[in-house]
Parts: C-alpha cells; sequence; structure tokens
C-alpha cells in the first residue's frame, strides 16, 4: 500500500481527524493554489479533499475553512507573533495546517487540547513535518493562553483584509467606511430569495422578513432544498442587491432581452418572470446546465446559448443586461476565499473585460433600448469609471437615473444617479437580519 494511503488509513482512525486535515488541504488549495472556496467542495472538485468523509464531516471541514478564510489575516499575525523564526521552507504547508488549528482555537466552540492535539497528530503523519510536532504543540499552547489577546486585535478590524485591498476602500470610501465594511464581511451572510410572488406570505411561511426592495431575508439557515416552496419552484436563492439590476431593466412581455454573462441565472430567472424573448449566454456550458435546471424548476423559459458575450453577433436587443466579471469584492461576506485569491492586477485586467463587454452591448442595443450594467465589485474601476468612460466613447447613449419611486432605498444612489450598495448598509440588531452585497449597477438608454 502507498505511504499516502497508508497514512490517509491511520488518520481514518482518529475522531475529527480526517476533517482538520481535509480543511488544512483546502486552505492550502485556496490560497496557495487560487482554488474558489465553492469549487473545492463541489461534487467534481480536483483535488477532492472531502471525498470518503461523511457528511458530519464535511460540515465541520466547510466550518473551519470558512472561519480561517473571514479570519486569515489576524490568524497570520498571531501565528507571527508565536513563530519567531518562521517554519522552515520543506515544512511551509504546515501552515495551513497551524491555520485550521488557529481558527479552532480562536474563533469556533472548539475544546483546546482537542484542537491541539489533532493538529500535533496531523503533523506526524507527515514525514516532512513530523519533526515539528513539538513546535507545534507549543505554539498553539501559547495561541491559547493569548487568546484573549488575538481576539480583541481581531476586534479592531485592522487584519481583516490584505492590505493592498484595505488601503483601497480606506482610499475610495474614508476610514470609516472601510472599517464598517470589513466588519460586516466577519459575520455570516443571511439568505435572500427571490420570489414569484407573494413575499410577504412566503415570509411568513419561511420565518423570514420582507426587505424594503421586495426580497425575503430568512432567519433561519435550513438547508435550501428543505424549505416550503423549493421544489415547487416558487423562489430562488438570491441576495437582495444582486435582485436589484434586473429590475431597473424592467423588461416587458414584447422585449427581446439579452442576459449577457447569464449563469448561474438567478437574473435570467427574473426576466423570465417578465415573460420577456430571454437570451441567456455564458461561455461555460457547464454553469449554463445549472442555469438552465433552475429554470425548469422555477418552470421558466429563456433561450439557453453557449458562447463568448465579447464576441457574440445577433440582431439587435430592445435590453441588455451585462453582470459582468468582476473581482466580486462586493461578496467577501459570502465569499471569504475572494481576498485571497485576488491580486492588485486582477483588477485592471477585469476593467478590460468589462470594457470589452460593454462596447460589444452598445453594437446590441437597438435604437432607444438601454443596458444595465452591473459587477458584484466595491472597485471603482469596475463600477462608476467603467460607466464614466462608456459614455465618454458612446455619445449615443444617456445614463437613466434610479429613481426612489422604482422602489430603491435613497441611500443606495449615488450622486450621478446610479446604485449603489455597500455590504454595511441595512444595519440590525440581529446580524441575520444586517447587511447586503456590494453592488454597482448603471443603468443606459440609446438615443432613438
Amino acid at each position: 500500500m502507498p505511504a499516502e494511503a497508508v497514512r490517509e488509513a491511520e488518520a481514518a482512525k482518529i475522531p475529527g481527524l480526517p476533517a482538520r486535515l481535509a480543511a488544512a488541504n483546502i486552505i492550502g488549495d485556496i490560497v496557495q493554489g487560487g482554488h474558489r472556496l465553492d469549487d473545492c467542495f463541489a461534487p467534481n472538485a480536483v483535488p477532492s479533499r472531502v471525498s470518503g468523509l461523511d457528511a458530519r464531516d464535511v460540515a465541520l471541514t466547510r466550518s473551519i475553512v470558512t472561519v480561517a478564510l473571514r479570519r486569515l489575516g489576524v490568524i497570520r499575525y498571531a501565528l507571527g507573533e508565536l513563530l519567531e523564526k518562521g517554519l522552515p521552507r520543506q515544512a511551509a504547508r504546515l501552515e495551513y495546517s497551524l491555520i485550521a488549528a488557529a481558527a479552532q482555537i480562536l474563533f469556533l466552540d472548539a475544546a483546546d487540547h482537542a484542537a491541539v492535539d489533532l493538529a500535533v497528530r496531523a503533523t506526524r503523519l507527515e514525514p516532512k513535518t513530523a519533526g515539528l510536532s513539538g513546535v507545534v504543540n507549543g505554539v498553539l499552547r501559547n495561541l491559547a493562553r493569548r487568546r484573549d489577546e488575538f481576539v480583541d486585535i481581531a476586534a479592531g478590524g485592522e487584519h481583516d483584509a490584505p492590505t493592498w485591498l484595505s488601503q483601497r476602500w480606506r482610499k475610495h470610501y474614508g476610514e470609516a467606511t472601510a472599517r464598517a465594511i470589513a466588519a460586516m464581511h466577519m459575520l455570516e451572510p443571511p439568505l435572500d430569495l427571490s420570489l414569484k410572488d407573494d413575499p410577504r406570505g412566503w415570509a411568513e411561511r419561511l420565518d423570514g422578513v420582507v426587505l424594503p426592495t421586495g426580497s425575503v431575508r430568512l432567519r433561519a439557515r435550513t438547508p435550501i432544498a428543505e424549505l416550503a416552496g423549493y421544489e415547487e419552484g416558487e423562489w430562488w436563492v438570491q441576495d437582495a442587491a444582486a435582485a436589484l439590476p434586473a429590475r431597473l431593466l424592467a423588461a416587458r412581455s414584447d422585449e427581446r432581452v439579452l442576459d449577457m454573462c447569464a449563469a448561474p441565472g438567478g437574473k435570467t430567472a427574473q426576466l423570465a418572470l417578465a415573460r420577456a424573448h430571454v437570451v441567456a449566454l455564458d461561455r461555460s456550458a457547464e454553469r449554463l446546465k445549472l442555469l438552465a435546471a433552475n429554470l425548469a424548476r422555477l418552470n421558466l423559459h429563456a433561450d439557453v446559448a453557449v458562447g463568448d458575450a465579447a464576441a457574440y453577433q445577433a440582431q439587435p436587443f430592445d435590453a441588455i443586461l451585462i453582470d459582468a466579471p468582476c473581482s466580486a469584492t462586493g461578496t467577501i461576506r459570502r465569499h471569504p476565499d475572494v481576498p485571497w485569491t485576488k491580486k492588485p492586477g486582477d483588477i485592471e485586467t477585469l476593467a478590460g473585460l468589462q470594457t470589452k463587454l460593454l462596447n460589444r452591448a452598445a453594437l446590441l442595443t437597438r435604437a432607444g433600448g438601454r443596458i444595465v450594467y452591473c459587477t458584484c465589485s466595491l472597485e471603482p474601476e469596475e463600477g462608476e469609471q467603467q460607466i464614466a468612460a462608456f459614455l465618454r466613447r458612446n455619445p449615443d447613449f444617456r445614463r437613466m437615473p434610479v429613481d426612489p419611486e422604482e422602489g430603491i432605498p435613497k441611500e443606495f444612489i449615488n450622486s450621478d444617479g446610479d446604485l449603489r450598495t455597500l455590504p454595511h448598509y441595512w444595519p440590525n440588531e440581529d446580524p441575520r437580519l444586517a447587511g447586503i452585497d456590494g453592488f454597482f449597477a448603471a443603468r443606459l438608454l440609446r438615443s432613438a
């Protein structure tokens, strides 16, 4: 039997250890390999770190990884304070095991001795790190002793995001807003639903509240497929901010509408619910399969097309929705891997792609037609600056300002009349009901 298989067999005999090993490996896959958190837990993940684990261990693994990513900045700071000489180069991946254990000790309801013991056992299983088990034991015991100190540092928010991102938010939004954004990222995200109809009735039935924009936010975190109305296709999961751009487009039943980067399909469902003739375009055939399955569950229809939106050709459309690929920094609360998988240069690259999509949409919009461009990004280069540049290039387009009379809260509308939500909007004493994804959206009209 190969040595790795032997180690896995030995680990499987120790309760809790397989989940701890999986968590450390997934943290490494994300931080070092740039994998997406959701992809790491997908059934077809390569490599699959949770293959063979029971549902309880998979849930524990995800909990450790999620908390580790939310608190990665302060965890790394704490380990740096305790590891004065750092780790040997050949044992670099031991950092991820320490991060997983630190997440349990500082922020999860785990017994210190159990977290330390499992980390030590994991260290001994790997020949490259076996000799460092004493170091791991000492570091984690010291971490537990100084827990209050590091938890207090975490509460200050100084280490919540990579420095380059924190600096950007302070520059663009000011110190107080940047801290409010970072603080919201530390909380579990709410679960919002878009309803086909009767939001108040479904809010009562599902133990939720109707938000000012019409979405329903649930208090409890019940598995989605177990909720009433799921099988019947009465609703779909969609953050309240993500539901706004399609509302701004206001598609009608007699219109041809292009959803330019359609997957996973929440906005497509909104357009289809308006009975518009919708083309759902995306370059990923696999993601479009998920979109089609969701539309089938909802009993809604759209024409699905696989293709590169930046080069797509068709007869002009009455309305186009561009949910452009972006840095996704507005969704960090929901996707805590984002700060640690993005680099400063990614924003410039993505902004270039967004420009191409806007240029193509301009060619595909009929005279008198309209475009809604949106991104789930906090970065101005992907929002406000992108639209300013588009309007300079295209004098036959003008902005259609968002009006509070459309059911959009005034605080969501910036000075140009565009939509701009920030994660700390909608404060609430109950964290489960607070906040919203960071989104930008602009509505543009082509002259007749």
